[in-house]
């Protein structure tokens, strides 16, 4: 997925705000679920290397995915905050804490445009830990990303939307 967040792939007029919706959704699960206010990364800011990365999919009316990237460390805190429980002892709860985190923004995201909720279905939360692979986004798709800050370590989430049908 770092090379969708340097694509410059330009979304159509009608998804200019997308971006601003998709920060929001991420602010409001942090809030909500962490117990954590974060914001936008200054600029420059360079997304974590992928070393957790959590996949949500999206079919319907619209089709893509959405991605979390975070460190171990924020994953453990994630984890952390969910279970009450020290992020050193999070252990395997770090990557169902991630996978959830990841479901839950998507959803949050997918709900915040009009009339999408019931025609778009998530796919269940895949998570990968690792940072030896390549993430490509589909041909003729579009790309979101925002990093956010997280106690004190970015956090990266990237939507790519993948134009395949007709008229979308």
């Amino acid at each position: 997925m770092e090379q969708a967040a340097k694509t410059s792939r330009t979304l159509s007029p009608d998804r200019a705000h997308w971006r601003g919706l998709l920060e929001e959704a991420v602010r409001e699960v942090f809030a909500m679920m962490l117990n954590t206010e974060i914001q936008p990364a200054p600029a420059g800011t360079e997304a974590p290397k992928a070393e957790f990365t959590a996949m949500v999919g999206l079919a319907g009316e619209l089709c893509g995915v959405c991605v979390l990237r975070c460190t171990p460390a924020a994953a453990g805190l994630m984890a952390s905050r969910m279970l009450g429980v020290d992020a050193e002892e999070a252990g395997e709860e770090k990557w169902d804490a991630v996978g959830e985190i990841c479901n839950m923004v998507t959803g949050n995201f997918k709900n915040k445009l009009p009339g999408l909720s019931e025609r778009c279905m998530l796919s269940c939360p895949t998570v990968i830990a690792g940072s030896d692979y390549q993430c490509r986004p589909m041909a003729g798709g579009q790309a979101l990303s925002t990093t956010m800050i997280f106690e004190g370590t970015p956090v990266s989430v990237v939507l790519e939307i993948n134009d395949m049908a007709p008229g979308r």
